[in-house]
């Protein structure tokens, strides 16, 4: 499955050195992908990352769903390492660059149809080591006003960046200017914290239009969107082992503009971004985007994606 035929191609011929597979189908998009995994159930399925329509990490998650015993391997150009570990995270076993097509796609295959990971070997800090990392926080605020929501959000920006830590707010234009005075009452440098880059302010409807794709959320460009932030904000903190701190409103947003699977994708994003930054996150909704009784309130759907929940 890959949108340059020129691909396609190379990988027909390069499966030809094994007469035993059968090539029964090629797309190039990643809806019709989905498509032909669900109808044919292959045993093997090669995906671009940056497939049209619907990426190709997207389009995994969906064809695991409709043909779970499917094995997966990406093609992909992209060979970061985020990229890579989201990737895999959908249950594909596979990831091969590009540039290491000709001589790793052969081998990448036959080791995933033995059910057996292979990741290429020029993409450099696979597998992940990272064993000791502090357990991240991901907390979800259903905030009943606006008090509550920019009370809440200055505890969790102040106590990381006194503890010398950076954060990054996802918040909407109208509360960013009292966001910057809570903080000042609170004796945080703000000023201070913007200009060192410890602090990032970033306006949510600016975010949302950097990552949503015809009103769809493109998972690549969160991945690395949001990786660019962190890595900005980490490098800037003074703590010997920094963290950053995460506010954001722009899955609320999304919830409260009915594109709830967008918010959920998000929220997941987020969790998939965590197990390789050291990062803390506290996501606000407004409680009157959601509708039923109090046992409604949270649907199973976000809670699941959430270490602690707090209703105020």
């Amino acid at each position: 499955m890959d949108d340059f035929e020129g691909w396609r191609h190379q990988v027909r011929l390069l499966f030809q050195a094994r007469p035993q597979w059968q090539i029964i189908a090629e797309v190039s998009d990643g809806s019709e992908a989905v498509q032909k995994a669900a109808d044919l159930k292959p045993d093997l399925i090669v995906l671009d990352i940056g497939l049209p329509k619907l990426n190709g990490i997207e389009a995994a998650r969906q064809i695991r769903q409709f043909s779970p015993n499917s094995r997966i391997v990406f093609l992909s150009q992209n060979n970061d390492l985020d990229i890579v570990r989201v990737g895999l995270s959908t249950g594909a076993l596979g990831y091969v660059h590009k540039t290491d097509a000709q001589s790793e796609l052969l081998p990448a295959v036959d080791a995933v149809l033995r059910g057996k990971q292979f990741v290429s070997s020029s993409i450099k800090g696979f597998p992940d080591t990272s064993g000791g990392k502090t357990p991240h926080r991901h907390e979800l605020l259903m905030f009943s006003d606006d008090t509550v929501l920019l009370d809440s959000l200055t505890r969790f920006i102040a106590v990381a960046l006194k503890a010398d830590n950076a954060a990054i707010a996802l918040v909407t234009k109208p509360h960013q200017e009292s966001l910057r005075q809570r903080l000042k009452a609170e004796s945080v440098d703000i000023d201070g914290a913007i200009q060192q880059g410890t602090f990032i302010l970033v306006d949510v409807a600016e975010m949302l239009s950097t990552v949503m794709v015809d009103d769809l959320l493109d998972s690549v460009r969160v991945f690395e969107g949001f990786s660019r932030l962190i890595e900005t904000a980490s490098k800037a903190a003074k703590a010997a082992h920094p963290r950053v701190a995460i506010c954001c409103q722009c899955k609320g947003s999304l919830w409260g503009d009915g594109k709830t699977d967008a918010a959920i994708q998000l929220e997941q994003c987020c969790n998939e971004l965590a197990k390789t930054h050291e990062v803390d996150l506290l996501c606000a909704y407004p409680a009157s985007g959601f509708h039923g009784g109090q046992d409604d309130l949270i649907p199973q759907s976000i809670y699941a994606e959430h270490s602690a929940v707090y209703s105020q």
